[in-house]
C-alpha cells in the first residue's frame, strides 16, 4: 500500500483552515463594506444630485453643490477656523504631552497617581466637557470669577463671546482633554529608548538639552507622526466639543464644518449640500490619513 503524501494530505486541511477563516471574518467585512464604504458611495451620491428640499430629488447635476458650497462665506469662515483649530491645537497637545511625558520619565514619586491625573480628561466625552468649559469661561462665572475674587481683574478675559479669541477658548478646552494622549504616546516613546544610549551621549559630553535635542527628539519622529495623524483626524472633523461649547458662535467664529453639515442637513433639509460638506470633510481626512497609512505600510515591508 501507497501511504499518502503529506503534502497532498496538508492541502485540503489548508484551504478548510482558510474556508472558516474567511467565514469568521465574512460578517465583519460586510458590515463594514455596508455601513462604511456603502454609506460612503451613498453620501457622494446625495452629494451629486440636486436633494435639497424636504422631497427626495436624486436627479444629477454634477458638482454644483460643491462650487456653491466654497462660494458660501460661511463655508469659507469654517475652513480658516478648521485650519486655526487644528494648528493650534496640534502644537498645543504636542508640546503639552512632551513635556508632561519628560517630566513624567525622570521617575518622580508618585508617578501612577499623575499619569492618571493627566490621561483622566480622555474618559469624558466632547460634549461634557465642552459643558464644564463653557462654565469655567463664562465671563460672569467660572475662571473670570476667581480673578475677580483674587484681585486680578486685569487678568480677565471674555473668552469665547469675543469673536477676535473664540475658537483659542475652543483649542484651550480641546488640548486640556487630548494632551494626556499624547503624554501618553510620548512616556512610552521615552520608555523604549535605551539608558545605554543616554549615558552614551553624556560620556560624549552631550549636556541634557543636546542630548534630548539631537538625540531622544529624532527618535520619537515616529510618535511625533503618529500622534499628529490622530490628533488631526479628531481636529477636522470635530463637532461636539464646539457645539456644546459656544454653538458655532459669535458671529461664526467658532463655526465648523460640522456644525454646518449638521445644521444644513437636518435643519436646512438641504440635503445634497450636507452630503457636498461630508465629502469635502472625507477628503480633508483622507488627505492627512493615507499618506500615513502608505508610509507605514512601505516601512513595514521595508523593515
Amino acid at each position: 500500500m501507497v501511504a499518502s503524501s503529506p503534502r497532498r494530505s496538508a492541502r485540503p486541511r489548508i484551504r478548510r483552515d482558510y474556508a472558516l477563516s474567511a467565514l469568521i471574518v465574512a460578517p465583519s467585512v460586510l458590515a463594514v463594506g455596508i455601513f462604511v464604504y456603502g454609506f460612503i458611495g451613498w453620501t457622494l451620491y446625495v452629494a451629486l444630485s440636486g436633494w435639497n428640499s424636504f422631497l427626495p430629488d436624486l436627479s444629477f447635476v454634477g458638482l454644483r453643490n460643491f462650487i456653491e458650497l466654497f462660494q458660501t462665506l460661511r463655508f469659507q469662515i469654517d475652513l480658516r477656523n478648521t485650519l486655526v483649530f487644528t494648528v493650534t491645537f496640534l502644537l498645543g497637545c504636542l508640546g503639552l504631552g512632551l513635556l508632561l511625558a519628560v517630566l513624567l520619565d525622570q521617575r518622580v514619586r508618585g508617578e501612577g497617581f499623575f499619569r492618571n491625573v493627566y490621561l483622566f480628561p480622555m474618559s469624558i466625552s466632547f460634549i461634557v466637557s465642552g459643558t464644564a468649559w463653557q462654565w469655567l469661561l463664562n465671563p460672569s462665572t467660572g475662571v473670570n470669577l476667581l480673578l475677580d475674587l483674587a484681585g486680578l481683574d486685569r487678568l480677565k478675559s471674555p473668552w469665547f463671546t469675543d469673536p477676535k479669541i473664540a475658537i483659542y477658548s475652543v483649542v484651550l478646552a480641546a488640548v486640556w482633554q487630548m494632551s494626556g494622549f499624547t503624554m501618553a504616546m510620548y512616556l512610552a516613546g521615552l520608555r523604549g529608548i535605551s539608558d545605554e544610549l543616554r549615558e552614551a551621549a553624556r560620556v560624549d559630553g552631550a549636556s541634557e538639552w543636546q542630548l534630548y535635542r539631537h538625540v531622544i527628539l529624532p527618535l520619537l519622529n515616529p510618535v511625533t507622526l503618529s500622534a499628529v495623524i490622530v490628533l488631526g483626524h479628531i481636529s477636522l472633523k470635530i463637532f461636539d466639543l464646539v457645539f456644546a461649547m459656544t454653538g458655532s458662535g459669535p458671529a461664526f467664529s467658532t463655526d465648523v464644518p460640522g456644525i454646518f453639515m449638521f445644521e444644513t442637513t437636518f435643519r436646512g433639509n438641504r440635503f445634497a449640500e450636507g452630503a457636498a460638506v461630508a465629502t469635502v470633510m472625507l477628503l480633508m481626512v483622507a488627505v492627512v490619513v493615507i499618506p500615513y497609512l502608505a508610509w507605514s505600510t512601505r516601512a513595514e515591508r521595508e523593515g
